[in-house]
């Protein structure tokens, strides 16, 4: 536990002196919001919103693995 302690504490004083790293740490922060938060609202819609389990199911099915281009798909 006093090795954990002492890691603890080495990175805690680290950030506590830091004045570049800040600034960067703030940066990327804000990077990482944008990529998460912003791009995913508007790039990656929610395609499966109101739909039933079935109708999930259904959706995932045909799209996991569309059949290959020039073959009909198999009825059995």
């Amino acid at each position: 536990m006093n090795v954990f302690r002492k890691v603890i504490r080495f990175y805690v004083e680290g950030f506590r002196e830091m004045t570049v790293g800040r600034t960067l740490w703030a940066i990327i922060l804000v990077k990482l919001f944008i990529m998460f938060a912003v791009l995913k609202v508007f790039f990656f819609p929610d395609l499966l919103a109101g739909k039933s389990p079935e109708e999930k199911a259904d959706y995932v099915l045909e799209n996991l693995a569309p059949p290959a281009s020039g073959t009909e798909p198999s009825t059995q």
